[in-house]
């Protein structure tokens, strides 16, 4: 799953892909209605690709686990972001088991499941991962051995 040009823009619902940038900041499509919008650099906006969640060993690349929510569903979307804390967390510990539970929230859970189903239904979930993340995640299992 390549998640390099997907963006989530603070103040904006939804996931953005980059499509053009411009001198004051860039344009962005939604994936969920495909309107354009302007971006400007004092916006806060993060790259899907920039995020990690924390574990008790490290951090775990956002695309990783995307990864493993769909190996869990066979691409197949997931339980709705607006079920009750305790299920969000109950089902997230089966997705990454070492999650840092004083770090990670409700929010930040209901955040990735959001957005895995939004990319889940645009079709943009795959099984692979990018050439680099894969090496971090093979670099990152071989320092646990």
């Amino acid at each position: 799953m390549n998640l390099e040009k997907v963006l989530a823009v603070s103040g904006k619902p939804g996931l953005y892909v980059l499509k053009v940038q411009t001198r004051s900041g860039f344009v962005a499509e939604s994936l969920a209605d495909g309107k354009k919008i302007t971006v400007n650099l004092k916006s806060n906006v993060s790259l899907l690709s920039e995020i990690s969640i924390y574990t008790y060993d490290g951090e775990q690349p956002l695309a990783q686990i995307i990864n493993n929510i769909a190996k869990k569903e066979k691409n197949g979307p997931a339980i709705s972001h607006k079920e009750d804390n305790a299920t969000l967390l109950a089902y997230f510990r089966e997705i990454l088991t070492d999650f840092d539970e004083d770090r990670v929230y409700p929010s930040d859970v209901k955040k990735i499941l959001n957005w895995y189903n939004i990319l889940q239904a645009k079709g943009l979930v795959t099984d692979e991962l990018p050439k680099e993340e894969e090496a971090s995640v093979e670099a990152t299992e071989e320092a646990k051995n």
